[in-house]
C-alpha cells in the first residue's frame, strides 16, 4: 500500500470517528464514561499498518529437513512449534481482541467535536499563569549602580545621622565646667540624653583653653545660661553637610515578578425535576448536559460545576443525583435562578469567574414566572452565556412556553441562547446552538 492509501485510510478512520463521537453523543450509553474519560463505543479498529513487499525479501525460507528452499517465504509458527500463547492442539484462543471503545480525555473530547461541528471555540479564561515585569518594587543587596536605590540609602543615613547627632557646642560649654573631668562630662551628658561618645569628648578635651575652663560653678549654671539647640534647628541653620552613607543600607531596584492567572470557569447546570419531566424528558436532558460538560472541561484548566434541581423550589444536588432524581411537584423556575445568583455570588465571583449557566427542563411553568422573574433574575446574573435547553419529545406542548418567553424577552442581546431537543437527533445541533453562540 502506498503512502497516499495509508493518508487516505488514515483520513477516513478520523472521519469516521467522529461520526461514531455524534452518534454516542445522541444515542450511545453515556453512563459509561467519567469526568475524566470519555469512553466513545467506534467501529473503526482497522487502522491502516505499513507492510513490507514481499518481492524483496530475499531467500530466507523454510524447506525439508530444516534445509530452506531458496525464496520460499517465512511462514507463521505451526502448532506444537512451542507457541506459549497456543493450546496443546494448536486451536487459536477464544479472547477476542477487538476495540470496543476509544478513550479521550476531555481535552480531546473538546477537539473532535470542534471539528465535528465546525466550531473553533477558543474560550477566554483558560488557565494559564504568566509571569511579566512589574513596577522596581523588589530589592536586592547587589546590581547595576544605575538600579541603587539612592532614595532609600539617603533616607536610611538621614536615619542614622540623627540618631547619633548631638549639639556639639553645647557639649563643649559642658567641658567648661570648673573641676570637670571627660568622665564627668560623659556621664552628665547620658543623664541628659546627649547621644556623645566619650571618645569624642576626649578627643576634643584639650582644645579648651584653660583660661576658659571653670567657666561655670556647675552643669546646672550653665544649663541656664547656655541654649541647646535641636536637630532639627541645626539643620535650619548650617544645612545637611554630612550623611553618614554605609556599605550595608546600599539596595538595586529589581522589577517585581507578577504572576497573572487568567480567570478559570463554572458552570450552573438547572435541571427541572418536577412531575411532568417524564423519562425521555430527563434523557434528553442528560444528553445535552453531559457532553457540555466534558467539552467545559476540556477547554479550561480548571472546571468547576454547580447542579441545581429544582420544582417549586430549588436545592443543590451532586452530579450523581442530578439526572436521576424526580419530584412530583409544580414547577417554579425563578426558583433554580434565585439559587443560582446565591451561589455565584457566594462562591464564584464574575471578576474571578467565567460563569455559564444552563438550564432544561419541558417549558412548562408556574403562571407569569417566567416574564415577571426568571428573565429579570438572566439580566441580572453576569455570565459568559445563558442558555435554556427545551425538551419536548414530540414537539413543544399548548402550555409549554417559557423558552419562547426567554427567546424573544432576549432576541436582541448577546449571551443567551434557547435550544429546542424533541429527539436525541436535536442534541448535537442544540449543542451546536449553544457553542456557536459563545463563539460569537
Amino acid at each position: 500500500m502506498g503512502l497516499r492509501e495509508d493518508l487516505d485510510r488514515f483520513r477516513e478512520v478520523g472521519e469516521r470517528r467522529r461520526e461514531d463521537l455524534e452518534e454516542f453523543i445522541r444515542y450511545g450509553d453515556l453512563g459509561g464514561s467519567g469526568p475524566d474519560s470519555i469512553r466513545v463505543p467506534i467501529k473503526v479498529v482497522d487502522l491502516p499498518e505499513f507492510a513490507y513487499d514481499p518481492r524483496d525479501r530475499g531467500g530466507v525460507g523454510q524447506g525439508q529437513d530444516g534445509t530452506p528452499d531458496v525464496g520460499q517465504p517465512v511462514g507463521p509458527p505451526q502448532p506444537g512449534d512451542g507457541d506459549a500463547d497456543g493450546d496443546e492442539d494448536g486451536d487459536p484462543g477464544e479472547e477476542g481482541t477487538d476495540h470496543e471503545y476509544y478513550e479521550m480525555d476531555p481535552e480531546e473530547f473538546a477537539e473532535e467535536l470542534d471539528e465535528e461541528l465546525g466550531l473553533d471555540l477558543e474560550p477566554k479564561g483558560k488557565e494559564v499563569v504568566e509571569e511579566v515585569e512589574g513596577d522596581f518594587t523588589e530589592l536586592t543587596r547587589a546590581g547595576p549602580n544605575s538600579t541603587l536605590d539612592f532614595e532609600r540609602l539617603f533616607k536610611q543615613g538621614l536615619k542614622r545621622k540623627l540618631a547619633m547627632d548631638f549639639d556639639e557646642e553645647f557639649v563643649r560649654e559642658a567641658m567648661r565646667v570648673a573641676g570637670a573631668t571627660p568622665g564627668d562630662v560623659f556621664r552628665w551628658c547620658r543623664e541628659e540624653n546627649v547621644l556623645v561618645s566619650r571618645a569624642w569628648i576626649e578627643d576634643r578635651w584639650d582644645d579648651i583653653p584653660e583660661a576658659e575652663r571653670g567657666r561655670w560653678e556647675s552643669f546646672e549654671e550653665m544649663v541656664e545660661n547656655v541654649e541647646r539647640t535641636t536637630t532639627l534647628q541645626r539643620i535650619r541653620r548650617d544645612g545637611l553637610r554630612q550623611v553618614p552613607f554605609r556599605r550595608e543600607d546600599e539596595r538595586y531596584r529589581h522589577p517585581e515578578v507578577i504572576e497573572k492567572t487568567e480567570k478559570n470557569v463554572v458552570v450552573v447546570n438547572i435541571r427541572d425535576v418536577s412531575g411532568s419531566m417524564r423519562e425521555q424528558k430527563r434523557e434528553l436532558v442528560e444528553r445535552t448536559f453531559t457532553p457540555l460538560d466534558w467539552y467545559l472541561t476540556g477547554k479550561y484548566d480548571r472546571a468547576e460545576f454547580v447542579y441545581i434541581a429544582h420544582d417549586a423550589e430549588a436545592w443543590e444536588v451532586d452530579r450523581e443525583d442530578f439526572f436521576g432524581i424526580r419530584s412530583g411537584g409544580g414547577t417554579r423556575i425563578s426558583s433554580a435562578y434565585e439559587l443560582a445568583a446565591e451561589v455565584l455570588n457566594e462562591r464564584y465571583p464574575w471578576s474571578e469567574w467565567n460563569r455559564y449557566v444552563f438550564a432544561a427542563g419541558d417549558s412548562e411553568n408556574s403562571s407569569n414566572d417566567t416574564r415577571e422573574n426568571v428573565v429579570p433574575l438572566m439580566a441580572d446574573i453576569p455570565a459568559n452565556l445563558h442558555a435554556y435547553v427545551e425538551t419536548q419529545p414530540g414537539g413543544t406542548a399548548i402550555n409549554a412556553t417559557h423558552a419562547e418567553e426567554v427567546e424573544r424577552a432576549f432576541e436582541d442581546r448577546e449571551g443567551v441562547v434557547v435550544a429546542y431537543v424533541s429527539d436525541p437527533a436535536d442534541v448535537t445541533d442544540a449543542i451546536y446552538d449553544i457553542l456557536s453562540t459563545e463563539d460569537q
